[in-house]
Formats: C-alpha cells, sequence, structure tokens
C-alpha cells in the first residue's frame, strides 16, 4: 500500500519541491497552504504522516499540531520551524510532534526522516520480534505497540513509545542524550532538547509524580538511566 503524505506549507517554492521529494521516494503526496485547510484534509484523506510547518495562515501550525494530538489515531507529524525559533520547536514537541527540521533543510533529509517516523508507525516490517516488557504497573507490548500503566493504555507518541522501550530493554543504564538521539531517533547529529522534551512528556505519563521522577531518572552530567520499580 503507498503510504500517503500530506505537506503543509504556505511557501509555494518550499511545498514543491518537499512534494517532488517525496513522490520521487515513492509516497502519495497532497498539499494545502493553510492551517483550516491541513485540518479539512486530515479528516478527509486519513494521510499516514502529515509534514507540517508552523508558520502558516488561517489557523498556526501549532493550532494544527494541538489538534491533530486530539485525534485516536495519532497520526505522526514532521514538524518544520524557521532557523533559531527554540521556543516554537520546543513547544511543538512538547505538544507531540514525532520529529522536526530546521529551515532551510535538506529535501533529501526530510524524506529519511519521514521514511524513519513510518517506519516506527508500524508502515514498514520491524526487525525486532514483538516482546512483552513489565516493570511493576507498567506494562509495554512492542507487537501492537501499547504501553498501559496498571491497566489503562497510554496515550503515546511514536517517539515516547520508542523512547520507552529502549530504556526498558536497558534497565538502570545510563545513557548520554546524545546516544538516545542515534538509538531511538536514528540521527546522529541534532538538537538533544528533542531528547529532554521527550523525556519530560513521557515522565508525565508514567511518573507518580514526574517532579520527583522514581522510574526515568536524570544522571547529572551524563543523561538519564531506567530505574525498574523493583530494583
Amino acid at each position: 500500500m503507498t503510504q500517503r503524505v500530506l505537506v503543509v506549507d504556505d511557501d509555494r517554492t518550499i511545498s514543491d519541491v518537499v512534494c517532488r521529494y517525496l513522490r520521487h521516494a515513492g509516497y502519495q503526496v497532497s498539499h494545502v497552504g493553510d492551517g483550516a485547510a491541513a485540518l479539512a484534509a486530515v479528516a478527509r484523506q486519513a494521510p499516514h504522516l502529515v509534514v507540517l510547518d508552523l508558520m502558516l495562515p488561517t489557523v498556526s501550525g501549532l493550532e494544527v499540531c494541538r489538534e491533530l494530538r486530539r485525534r485516536p489515531d495519532g497520526i505522526p507529524i514532521v514538524m518544520l520551524t524557521a532557523l533559531g525559533d527554540e521556543a516554537d520547536r520546543v513547544l511543538g514537541l512538547e505538544l507531540g510532534a514525532d520529529d522536526y527540521l530546521s529551515k532551510p533543510f535538506s529535501p533529501r533529509e526530510l524524506v529519511l526522516r519521514v521514511r524513519s517516523v513510518l517506519r516506527r508507525t508500524g508502515g514498514e516490517p520491524a526487525p525486532d520480534r514483538p516482546e512483552r516488557l513489565a516493570d511493576g504497573d507498567l506494562e509495554v507490548r512492542t507487537g501492537p505497540r501499547v504501553a498501559a500503566l496498571r491497566g489503562t493504555e497510554l496515550a503515546l507518541t511514536l517517539r515516547e513509545f520508542d523512547l520507552l522501550v529502549h530504556l526498558m530493554r536497558h534497565p538502570s543504564r545510563a545513557f548520554t542524550r546524545a546516544e538516545l538521539l542515534e538509538q531511538v531517533w536514528g540521527w546522529n547529529f541534532g538538537d538533544h532538547s528533542t531528547v529532554t522534551v521527550h523525556v519530560r512528556r513521557l515522565r508525565e505519563k508514567i511518573e507518580t509524580d514526574p517532579a520527583e521522577p522514581r522510574r526515568i531518572v536524570t544522571v547529572w552530567g551524563v543523561g538519564y538511566r531506567y530505574e525498574p520499580a523493583d530494583a
């Protein structure tokens, strides 16, 4: 099945290039130029992924991101930000964007990011054998990509899920942000704040008190480690 990608950008030059590269990579691509049209297109087309610019007419990209995260299907979002808009980028990640690129960007890199995100959603075959990870009242099943706390399914983005699985697979091991960026996101470069934001969001969903985390703990001067509940 050909995967559908919706490109949302009001800059016609950029969107034409992005659409051309994505189509060449084998995706079915559609384009809209404003936020209201993006929400309508998602409802109509049910794309597998949205490439979302932040600076949009009618409805901002951040608001589009917020609305998409209210949907139960958890549609992946690759966000485009203007160079230097760190506050907007962090806010976008906090709202649930799965990946981001800063403008100006390489269209080839964008295609690689899209491919990586779609692979993690299950759109492409995963090489790992399905497994069950359990820690006290927290359970993760990688086959259906389901995480539950005290029997209640958690609403995790694909990156939050992958980060949780990676940490639970390596209990009590400290990872730097750079290591997590490479091993979870597949990047050997990038802004380490991406990891920080996702750890914070994950703590809010699995910790009894996110301000005093007991599972995902900070290793000062290093990064983070997962501490099992029965350790």
